[in-house]
């Protein structure tokens, strides 16, 4: 087993240098929309702050490890009615340690009974490496020095990171549209090159009114693409008196997830999420763990009296 997992989190290294980087996996997506769609932004009406940490594969060596901070907020400028957008994300995987600091515009128009958002982010991506291998002796194995793809120093570098989308939230539904790193950006170390590829996110949800008049079914989907394979995610969440929730998610031949929360005080909500591996790589690890913390208030800038039919977390 130790040396599978060596393996793997060579690959998972390798790999992120060679082809490009993934973005983190979250499976609170549906509560997380300001990270990977900036038309998002300023979409509820509210200042809205979030807080995730994710420790993926537990007593995997080298296993990803998540933070995420983003805070979002309605403004007018020019008589426009707009949302701007901080995200501050953390993200270290193998020998990798990813820094992302963006900020985010997007412009909200009514369209029918809802509220059309176009967006854009721009910020800074810091990838750094720092290697760490062990190499058994012995002439079958090849030292670090003996392969270009393989780095013996730390590394770092910083690259230009943007994003754009479009949201549309309706009385009971939303679907949103949105690209990030679209500008593909080169990632220049010292023995190797590389770029961060395109990822191309759609989501939608609904909200059904049970019998119960204090209970909300919200099945969702949400579907991301890296030009070379396609993640489907499908979740249905219950939700009672907008203030507790659960569910569960299927993330397709990946995990399935679990997921809790409640809203403690006035704007202030928490929530734990599981997921329990279905590939191999179970063998390995006792599962992920996913916490989240929000807070929102209203700053009186006109909300939209459909917000309060809205399906989203914040």
């Amino acid at each position: 087993m130790k040396k599978v997992r060596t393996v793997i989190l060579a690959f998972i290294s390798t790999v992120s240098m060679v082809s490009g980087q993934q973005d983190p996996v979250i499976s609170h997506y549906m509560f997380n929309t300001q990270t990977y769609n900036p038309a998002y932004s300023g979409m509820s009406g509210m200042i809205a702050a979030t807080a995730i940490t994710r420790q993926q594969w537990v007593g995997f060596p080298g296993a990803p490890s998540t933070m995420i901070f983003n805070i979002n907020t309605p403004f007018n400028i020019f008589g426009l009615t707009s949302g701007a957008g901080l995200l501050i994300e953390s993200d270290k995987y193998g020998f990798s340690n990813d820094i992302n600091i963006t900020l985010a515009y997007s412009y909200l128009m009514p369209l029918g009974t809802g509220t059309l958002g176009a967006g854009l982010s721009a910020g800074i991506l810091n990838k750094t490496l720092e290697p760490e291998w062990f190499i058994p002796g012995g002439s079958a194995h090849t030292p670090p020095s003996g392969d270009p793809l393989i780095p013996e120093n730390d590394e770092s570098y910083l690259a230009l990171d943007i994003a754009g989308g479009v949201y549309y939230q309706g009385i009971n539904y939303y679907v949103g549209l949105s690209i990030t790193h679209l500008n593909q950006p080169d990632i220049k170390y010292t023995e190797t090159a590389t770029y961060v590829s395109r990822q191309y996110y759609l989501t939608a949800g609904y909200t059904f009114q049970l019998p119960n008049p204090a209970l909300e079914l919200i099945p969702s989907a949400f579907v991301v693409f890296d030009g070379a394979a396609v993640q489907y995610v499908a979740t249905g969440m219950v939700r009672y008196n907008k203030k507790v929730w659960g569910g569960v998610s299927y993330r397709a031949g990946d995990a399935i997830s679990g997921f809790a929360g409640t809203e403690l005080y006035n704007g202030l909500k928490i929530g734990y999420g599981y997921d329990f591996p279905l590939s191999e790589i179970r063998k390995g690890t006792s599962g992920s763990h996913e916490f989240i913390v929000s807070y929102s208030f209203d700053i009186g800038l006109g909300k939209s009296t459909t917000k309060y039919k809205s399906i989203r977390f914040l």
